[in-house]
C-alpha cells in the first residue's frame, strides 16, 4: 500500500488540503465569494433603485401629457365656445344694424313724403292764392274789394297765430 502511486497522491492530496486550511484559503475564498455576492446584490438594488425610478418619471411624464391633452382640450372647448358666441354677436349686431338702418331709411322717406306733402301744399295754396288774387282782381272793385282785404287779412293774423 506504500507503494502505490494511488496512496502517495492520496497523501499529498491530504496534505495540499491540510496546507490550504492552514493557510486560510477556503475563509479567503469564502470571503471573496460573499463580496462578490454582497456587490452583485448592490448591482441589483441599485439596478431595481434605477428601474424604479425610471418607472415613476414614467408615470409622471404620461401624467404630465394627459394633463397636457386635458388643457389642450379645454382650450379648444374655450375656443370654440367663443367663437359660437362671436358668431352670434355678429349676428346680432348685422341684424341690429339692418333694423337701424331700415328704420333710418323710412325716417327719410316719411321726412321725404312729409316735405312732398308740404311742397305740394305750398304750391297749391300759392296757386290758389295767385287764382284767388286774379279772380278777386276781375271781378271785385271798390269797397267791396276794400271790405274783402280786410277781412282776409284779419282771418290770415288768426291763422297764422
Amino acid at each position: 500500500m506504500l507503494a502505490t502511486p494511488e496512496f502517495w497522491v492520496l497523501i499529498s492530496f491530504i496534505l495540499f488540503m491540510g496546507l490550504l486550511v492552514y493557510l486560510g484559503i477556503p475563509g479567503k475564498v469564502a470571503a471573496m465569494l460573499d463580496e462578490r455576492a454582497a456587490r452583485i446584490a448592490s448591482e441589483l438594488d441599485e439596478a431595481r433603485k434605477l428601474r424604479e425610478e425610471a418607472q415613476a418619471l414614467l408615470a409622471d411624464y404620461e401624467r404630465k401629457r394627459r394633463d397636457a391633452e386635458k388643457e389642450a382640450e379645454a382650450i379648444l372647448a374655450q375656443a370654440r365656445v367663443e367663437a359660437e358666441a362671436f358668431v352670434v354677436e355678429t349676428h346680432q349686431k348685422l341684424a341690429e344694424t339692418i333694423e337701424r338702418r331700415g328704420r333710418m331709411a323710412e325716417q327719410k322717406i316719411a321726412q321725404a313724403e312729409a316735405q312732398a306733402v308740404k311742397d305740394v301744399r305750398a304750391a297749391a295754396a300759392e296757386l290758389a292764392i295767385a287764382a284767388a288774387t286774379r279772380i278777386i282782381a276781375d271781378e271785385v272793385q271798390g269797397a267791396k274789394a276794400d271790405q274783402l282785404v280786410d277781412s282776409s287779412i284779419a282771418n290770415l293774423k288768426d291763422r297764422l297765430h
